[in-house]
């Protein structure tokens, strides 16, 4: 995992999360439907699946904002490394044929001048 990147680290996290909270989601909906069938009056029995429903319908749509917001994460930590990449070699280009030619010609001037002291 050293090696990778970290856009694909956080695309798995946010799966994992993703299933944990998706089968939360589930587990709430089915204790609440379970409660629908204790319940002594029909009142009771519709509450509890209202109340099914929505929180079926809450946690599904929770679930999905944590995987938007993770997808925009990765993809925006995944933009910013190409940008940077790509201005790192950039200057990198630009850099050493300048820096090279003026320091390796100032250098063989002054190890000749220095000969021809001696």
């Amino acid at each position: 995992m050293a090696d990778a990147d970290l856009d694909v680290i956080i695309r798995q996290l946010a799966k994992q999360q993703h299933k944990s909270l998706t089968g939360a989601v589930k587990a709430r909906r089915d204790r609440y439907l379970g409660l629908a069938g204790k319940a002594k009056d029909a009142a009771g029995k519709q509450r509890f699946r209202q109340l099914a429903k929505i929180a079926l319908e809450e946690g599904t749509a929770a679930a999905k904002r944590l995987q938007m917001s993770a997808d925009n994460a990765a993809d925006s930590y995944a933009r910013a490394m190409r940008r940077a990449a790509e201005t790192l070699a950039a200057q990198q280009a630009a850099t050493p044929k300048k820096a090279a030619g003026k320091t390796s010609a100032g250098k063989t001037a002054a190890k000749s001048k220095k000969s021809r002291k001696r």
